[in-house]
């Protein structure tokens, strides 16, 4: 308690023996648990004398020296597993520092190491609308697709944007490329795989003889529609000027064009009909 009192913790003996009743692994019962005082008894349930585990086991068919040795390996997991229960707040948050805002001198900011951005937003005292995390995935599972693009954005923007001179519509454009699909891919062939099934596109990023070789034993077809395919093939890209295409009349009546002369085909119909 002197160490709760110095830490200014709002901490009761019953938070801590409710603490020990919800941690996992222990498998503790009311029973288990006694507390007098400042002082906190934990029980681990023995064999009795009919063989019979008051908190269940393998029952009477053990021996006296296997049951010894359950009850001595169950005493140590519990020593093992006490010190290191959560009491109050996040277990999933290892640390954190109050700290002057920069932007606002009268304002504090609460800087967390490690994860729980739902539970952060829902502590009361702190500001649900101003708390952001830097993690892309816990971005998108708490607040959606469009938080962990903004979050993809803000982070290249923060690295690479002090030291060198990038144009923001680029780190858009590789925002909107890993997250178009609902979910957040990774430029590398596995998310590029999710992305389009092209195989011009897998083969121009990485592996290129193993993508070109599946492609062909599963007789795979690759409709040239990205930027990456359209490349390799000397086409026009469907985007910009190329994202459209023009049809018009030609306005020629018939007879104006006839059937080329072909060299090779037709002075081969000639030999084989002399023939």
């Amino acid at each position: 308690m002197k160490t709760i009192e110095a830490l200014q913790l709002d901490v009761s003996i019953a938070d801590i023996r409710r603490a020990i009743l919800k941690a996992r692994g222990l498998k503790l019962d009311e029973s288990s648990i006694r507390s007098q005082g400042n002082f906190i008894s934990v029980y681990v349930d023995d064999y009795s004398e009919g063989g019979k585990k008051r908190g269940g086991g393998r029952g009477g068919g053990a021996s006296a020296k296997e049951q010894n040795e359950e009850y001595f390996h169950r005493v140590q997991n519990t020593k093992r597993l006490l010190p290191n229960i959560p009491l109050v707040g996040y277990p999933d948050c290892s640390r954190c520092v109050v700290s002057k805002n920069p932007k606002a001198q009268t304002e504090n900011m609460l800087i967390v190491e490690g994860y729980g951005l739902r539970a952060c937003m829902n502590t009361p005292g702190l500001v649900g609308s101003k708390t952001r995390s830097n993690s892309v995935m816990e971005n998108m599972a708490v607040l959606g697709i469009e938080a962990a693009r903004t979050t993809i954005v803000d982070e290249l923007a923060a690295v690479m944007g002090n030291q060198m001179d990038i144009d923001p519509r680029h780190m858009q454009l590789l925002a909107d490329v890993m997250t178009y699909k609902g979910d957040v891919l990774g430029i590398t062939r596995f998310g590029l795989a999710k992305m389009r099934d092209s195989v011009l596109q897998l083969a121009s990023f990485e592996k290129t003889p193993d993508h070109l070789f599946d492609a062909a034993v599963k007789g795979k077809v690759d409709g040239i529609e990205g930027v990456s395919e359209c490349i390799i093939m000397g086409q026009t890209m469907a985007i910009g000027t190329g994202g459209m295409k023009v049809v018009r009349k030609l306005g020629m009546g018939e007879g104006e064009f006839e059937r080329k002369a072909t060299l090779f085909e037709d002075a081969f119909a000639e030999v084989y009909g002399k023939r």
